[in-house]
């Protein structure tokens, strides 16, 4: 798996501090703009402990992520508040042997490992005997496993960002798409630090939400996310 930050609003802090006092102040938007760096610093923490956040909905942040597995881009789409340009199955075909995501509950059994991979063997010769038959990649496509890897560019604004990481960072996620998130959220933070410096899994602030099903492990979570 490989994310990166492609791009953000410029200055993304300095936008959403001058958005939040935009509402309290007859001043106008350039005054509001040039507020120094610690009154800007107070306003982000204030109102993001109020839990004000449609102001954080003025910066946006766009990332490619390469190497997930469709099971996982599958996940991702359930966030309706982002916009996502994925790698079409249709448009490109596998000509070579398509490269799958494997579980590390797989790869840590051998005998199950072989298997999992002669079965993607099997499932690519059928593949490519259909493309030379003359069937087209859209319907070829049918064959092809959750495991198949793909690539897509993803944006989301700050304020759905921290909904993401709330519910995708944390251990009860799968852990693909936590993987993930807790890459985003890494570069989120050095992007706007101000912004993402207590976004993560609910539990980093609250009891964990997860009841019966917690993991169990608050303190090595919160441990976990102060260090990233």
């Amino acid at each position: 798996m490989f994310v990166q930050l492609l791009q953000h609003t410029p200055e993304p802090e300095r936008v959403v501090a001058a958005a939040a006092r935009l509402c309290y102040s007859a001043s106008s938007v350039e005054q509001l703009m040039e507020q120094g760096p610690q009154e800007r610093a107070r306003l982000l923490e204030k109102i993001l402990s109020l839990g004000h956040l449609s102001v954080l909905e003025h910066a946006s942040f766009s990332f490619g992520v390469e190497g997930i597995s469709r099971a996982c881009s599958h996940q991702l789409v359930r966030h309706r508040l982002a916009s996502f340009s994925q790698q079409s199955q249709r448009y490109v075909s596998h000509k070579e042997r398509f490269a799958a995501v494997v579980p590390p509950t797989i790869a840590e059994r051998p005998e199950l490992l072989e298997r999992y991979e002669r079965l993607f063997d099997e499932v690519h010769e059928l593949y490519r005997e259909m493309l030379e038959s003359g069937v087209p990649a859209e319907d070829a496509r049918f064959v092809l496993p959750n495991a198949a890897q793909t690539k897509l560019v993803l944006t989301m604004n700050a304020r759905e960002l921290l909904h993401f990481f709330n519910l995708r960072c944390c251990r009860r996620a799968q852990w693909e798409i936590r993987a993930m998130a807790i890459e985003m959220l890494r570069l989120a933070r050095i992007a706007a630090p101000l912004l993402f410096a207590g976004a993560g899994p609910a539990c980093l602030t609250k009891p964990c939400p997860e009841g019966a099903m917690t993991c169990g492990a608050i303190d090595q979570v919160r441990r976990e996310f102060s260090e990233l």
